[in-house]
């Protein structure tokens, strides 16, 4: 039997096959359609919401808020969707956020004329812009510093009661407060605008630890509800005390305001503002809004002149006033002492819950406090002269003589009750 030659068979095929074989078809993919610039049709379901920016081939600008939206090729369009899903402006839009069921108090007047307090049901969404404002609310009316909102212990709370808020840095609450400023000053001009009565200012001016001289300027106005209001309307840096640099700083505010319908300024009794108010009769008479030719304009305070009273009235006790607050000081001035003189309230089972509290030498009305509080703890007084030298040698250097509280007399007590009638005037 012949031998079979494999190798001369494999040759004569190879030489009948073709050079080229043919590429076999991808099934599954659509020709590529090309319009009539030679460019690929937009096919995806996301341009119905975009239209093209011819000049920008890698940004789409939303139909319903004409927000751009990158639509490179490498990207895609699905940052197109994205931005659809959470347009509010798109029909598509849907609010994911749960609605809670929350109450607000209410007042009710019923028939009787009896006042009712009532919990009236609705509905709370989470609203970001909304707890940011109410943030620097916060911030301003506590008085808080911008770096509250960075501290952990604000932001561990904000975590556990409202995990979707996140709390803004300092300068972004600063922002806020300053624009919530700005807000609260632009509705507070156009109320003034449309006010139908005058308005009254008071105004006051004084020295900083740091020798800087500030001046503050309130609005007290009636609105057409009868409700009193008062605005401070201006707390400014002033160069001076002087009269005319009041008045120059009082009508540029009032220029800034459209203020020009005013009754009556209200100040102290300082000569200064005697020149300051002079000033300003002038300029309102020049704006045509003052009565009867600003007569009654200058109204001086009655808080100060009740001071003036009660400091010339408290000369006559002087000293009287000086050995109790020499006593007070001495007892406050550390916790041992402290601690000596309430081991003197109980053994004189004085059953007062406060203890004696140290005046401001320029306020009365702190002094009237000191003075009530120490008639209550005299006889813990000489109970701390028997047992403790050491108080009895520390008042003894002071320039106003021996113990307090021993030698108070009848006038001290009157001085009291004298003090006691202001206070119920103030």
């Amino acid at each position: 039997m012949p031998e079979l030659d494999h190798d001369s068979d494999e040759a004569q095929v190879l030489e009948k096959a073709p050079k080229t074989w043919p590429k076999k078809k991808k099934v599954g993919k659509k020709p590529k359609v090309e319009n009539e610039g030679g460019k690929r049709k937009k096919t995806s379901n996301a341009w119905d919401n975009f239209n093209v920016i011819p000049t920008d081939e890698n940004h789409a600008k939303c139909v319903y808020c004409g927000t751009l939206i990158s639509c490179s090729a490498r990207n895609g369009t699905n940052a197109m969707n994205r931005h659809t899903d959470r347009c509010k402006k798109s029909p598509f839009f849907k609010d994911k956020t749960q609605t809670i069921l929350d109450f607000e108090s209410r007042t009710k007047i019923n028939t009787d004329g009896s006042v009712e307090t009532v919990n009236i049901p609705k509905l709370w969404r989470f609203d970001h812009d909304e707890i940011r404002k109410a943030l620097a609310k916060m911030l301003i009316l506590d008085e808080l510093p911008f770096a509250f909102v960075e501290r952990e212990g604000f932001r561990q709370f904000c975590k556990v009661a409202i995990p979707q808020f996140v709390p803004p840095s300092r300068s972004t609450i600063t922002r806020d407060c300053y624009g919530l400023f700005i807000e609260q000053r632009k509705k507070l001009k156009d109320f003034f605008n449309n006010l139908s009565s005058r308005v009254c200012l008071t105004t006051d001016t004084w020295t900083s630890g740091q020798n800087l001289s500030y001046m503050c300027l309130t609005a007290h106005f009636i609105d057409d509800d009868w409700k009193l209001h008062k605005r401070i309307i201006n707390f400014c840096p002033v160069a001076g005390h002087s009269g005319e640099l009041i008045g120059k700083s009082v009508e540029k505010c009032l220029l800034e305001w459209n203020l020009k319908r005013i009754l009556t300024v209200t100040v102290d009794n300082a000569s200064s503002n005697d020149l300051a108010i002079k000033y300003l009769k002038k300029i309102f008479n020049l704006w045509d809004g003052c009565v009867l030719d600003s007569e009654f304009l200058h109204m001086r305070c009655a808080a100060h002149i009740l001071n003036l009273v009660v400091k010339d009235g408290l000369k006559d006790v002087n000293v009287s006033v000086l050995k109790v607050r020499a006593a007070v000081k001495y007892v406050r001035s550390s916790p041992s002492r402290l601690q000596k003189f309430k081991s003197c309230v109980e053994e004189e089972k004085i059953t007062c819950k406060g203890l004696v509290c140290l005046d401001v030498e320029t306020r009365w009305n702190s002094t009237y406090l000191m003075l009530k509080t120490a008639l209550v703890f005299r006889k813990a007084f000489k109970n701390m002269k028997t047992k403790f030298s050491p108080y009895t040698k520390e008042l003894m250097k002071q320039p106003v003589g021996v113990l307090p509280m021993m030698r108070i007399g009848i006038k001290f007590k009157v001085s009291c009750l004298f003090l006691k009638f202001f206070i119920m005037l103030h």
